[in-house]
This record gives C-alpha cells, structure tokens and sequence, in this order.
C-alpha cells in the first residue's frame, strides 16, 4: 500500500514481474509512480543522463523543443522578458534556441548546471521539459518553482501523460527509462496546481501543461 504524492490518496500496485519493479497508480488522481525502493541512486541516475544525444546537432531533439516553443512560450511571449529553464540537461539547447529568439534566458540543473541561480530572483516564464518524470518529490519542486514565478507568469512543463490501462502502461516505451520515475495525468497536474498557487491554463498533446501564477 502506497499513498499518492500528489493527492494523498491510495495507490494501486502496478507489478512489471520480468524487471521486477512495482509502480503505484492514484485511485483518484491517476497519477503514476515507481516504488521508492526501485529508485536509481545518483551516481546511476547521472550515468544514464550522460549517455543521452541531446545537442543542436541533434535535428530531431531541436524540433521538439521548436515545437514546444511554438505551442507553449509563444503565445504569451508578449508577457515574458525573463526566463528560467529548470533542468536544462547536459547541452542547454532549449535556452539556446530561446536566446536566439532575444530571450534572457537562465539555466540550472541538478548535476550539469548546479549553482542555484534563481535564488533570490523571479522570472516571467519557467521551463521544466522532460524533467517531471525524474523527480521523486515533484509538489516540492513544483511549489519551489512557483515561489520563483512573477505575478501572473508561466510555467511550462512537457512530459508525457501515461496510458490509463495498466497493461499499456507496462508496455510503453516512455516508461522503460529507469530515471521516468513520475507520471502525471491533466487531473493530478490541476491538483498540483491548487497546492501550489498555480491555475491550469491548458495542455496540450497528452505531453505539455502551461500554469500561471495567480
């Protein structure tokens, strides 16, 4: 028995026998997450990261990212002049293609970028793409965030939303990174949300959710 870390609801286990790991799916807010005990300690989790082709050379991976500024920076950008991307990964590629788009752009990462620049700054817009499912406390870091949000700014967020079904979810790709440890569904996200000062405004293609703080 596991209580969700979103709602504080209980979570139904969810057996993958042949890698003998255990998730927990939320009876009320549907989200997802990996037993505690399964997790990677740093030193692997950081192994895994090193081994991911994330650059500008990468086509498919900037696009992605084009994409993601397209839906979610690009209508609002009147309201945006400072920016933080939280978890910017090994080669910082989203910040460097929203500066060549005359953003002012921060960046920090837990093992890439570590010193902790938005301290004792606010930002129109934060960024987290393809972070969420890492994290094993993510109303911590979503309430940290918000803190460092401006008065009615953004917050974007892309990571996918799981299946519904379990045996799906056993079966889908996005899952097998041993470092995906967090699914959010639309509703777990609204609940997050209200926790944290933060109003839904949209999601968009079961893999982006834009806040704003209230």
């Amino acid at each position: 028995m596991s209580l969700c870390k979103i709602c504080n609801n209980l979570g139904s286990p969810i057996a993958d026998v042949k890698k003998n790991l255990c998730y927990y799916r939320c009876s009320s807010c549907g989200f997802v997450w990996l037993d505690n005990q399964f997790m990677l300690n740093a030193k692997e989790e950081k192994k895994k990261y090193d081994q991911h082709n994330n650059s500008l050379e990468n086509e498919g991976y900037v696009q992605m990212f084009e994409d993601f500024i397209e839906m979610a920076i690009v209508p609002y950008q009147e309201n945006i002049h400072s920016i933080l991307d939280f978890g910017s990964g090994p080669e910082p590629v989203l910040s460097q293609l929203l500066e060549r788009r005359s953003f002012k752009v921060d960046i920090y990462d837990l093992y890439y970028a570590p010193t902790k620049i938005y301290e004792n700054k606010t930002y129109d817009l934060i960024t987290s793409t393809e972070v969420f499912e890492h994290l094993s406390k993510p109303l911590e870091v979503l309430s940290l965030l918000a803190k460092h949000l401006n008065r009615h700014g953004y917050m974007a967020l892309m990571t996918k939303f799981p299946p519904k079904d379990d045996t799906e979810f056993l079966a889908w790709w996005y899952r097998r990174d041993p470092t995906h440890i967090s699914f959010f569904t639309p509703q777990s996200f609204e609940i997050m949300g209200k926790k944290t000062g933060l109003k839904v405004l949209k999601t968009i293609n079961e893999n982006v959710v834009i806040f704003q703080k209230k």
